[in-house]
């Protein structure tokens, strides 16, 4: 199936992100959401810590076991504003969650049969995958020169109407670090994201210059400040800032670009239902709050470059005993 063209990789190459219309069929979007909202309604909340989700800087939004755990499981994070004071949900469960993680890509069959390996003689495959989409991750991956990418991070994210919280902006690198950094993120519209329902907004071009300065990371118990074991923390980056293959320029901000938190330069990425969104894992991205009463339903996962990389052993992500999903067969 063919990859990118030539004109749209060097709109990723400048821009750091590329949107791509028409990636999913109608009828695989409409079959997405149909299993969104059956595993919206169908989990319970009896066993649920209530666990929610923070979009904000904060370094314990995904502290606990319940989120650290998740990377091979079907989990549901709420949004921080779906509680009251005493820590009552104020939503109907189905219009409080944040997000749904994060191994869709593995145990959800609907959203597993978008990233069927990449395998040329294998007839069945082309076709269920036909069936599926337009635009082939498999062959995105190669026309980025990925060689041997992995599979990581699936994740619907509900930006839920009223509610829906504000992302800062962000490198997705600080998330899934790779030494060198190689993440790429396939964000699939399956609602329209608009700017009234806190669509994505775009720093261009800051792939590259800024660097992946801060890292998300497990906190030892030794090292926890509060003494405690577990959780999470931001730490200043001691390793490569930038893909090997810019690792020698010259890493200076050029004249006249503004910086990450100058909100006028940011350019808002509205899309339709089907359509995909490539993000460079250094390009500095962010959304705002939904206050509408529309809600805007996402699905998202990340690619690694697998071969010459080593994927770092602190993230708070890490490799199920099988390993990350392949995409190359």
């Amino acid at each position: 199936m063919a990859g990118l063209t030539p004109e749209q990789l060097a709109s990723f190459d400048r821009d750091g992100y590329l949107i791509v219309p028409g990636a999913l069929r109608p009828d695989t979007v409409v079959g997405l959401l149909a299993e969104t909202r059956r595993l919206l309604s169908s989990f319970s909340l009896a066993d649920h810590p209530l666990t929610r989700f923070s979009t904000g800087e904060k370094s314990d939004h995904v502290g606990d076991d319940y989120f650290l755990t998740s990377g091979d499981k079907v989990r549901f994070f709420f949004e921080e504003d779906a509680f009251d004071d005493a820590g009552n949900l104020t939503k109907d469960k189905e219009r409080a969650v944040n997000k749904i993680g994060h191994a869709l890509h593995t145990l959800s069959p609907p959203f597993k049969a978008l990233l069927l390996p990449d395998d040329d003689d294998d007839d069945q495959r082309e076709q269920a995958q036909q069936q599926q989409q337009q635009v082939s991750p498999a062959a995105v991956a190669r026309s980025l020169g990925f060689r041997d990418p992995r599979c990581l991070q699936s994740m619907v994210i509900c930006k839920q109407p009223e509610i829906g919280g504000a992302v800062p902006p962000h490198q997705d690198s600080t998330f899934l670090y790779t030494d060198p950094p190689s993440a790429v993120g396939f964000w699939y519209a399956l609602e329209d994201a608009t700017l009234e329902n806190g669509c994505l907004s775009f720093l261009p071009g800051s792939h590259r210059w800024a660097p992946v300065e801060k890292r998300l990371v497990r906190r030892s118990p030794a090292g926890s400040s509060s003494g405690g074991a577990g959780g999470t923390e931001m730490v200043d980056n001691d390793g490569p800032r930038f893909p090997s293959s810019r690792e020698e320029e010259e890493r200076t901000k050029p004249d006249g670009v503004v910086g990450g938190d100058d909100a006028a330069a940011y350019v808002p990425g509205e899309v339709k239902a089907g359509d995909l969104v490539l993000i460079h894992g250094n390009l500095l991205h962010k959304s705002e709050r939904n206050t509408s009463q529309k809600g805007r339903i996402i699905y998202t996962f990340h690619i690694i470059e697998w071969e010459g990389t080593r994927y770092d052993k602190r993230n708070w992500l890490q490799p199920p005993a099988e390993g990350f999903t392949r995409l190359y067969a």
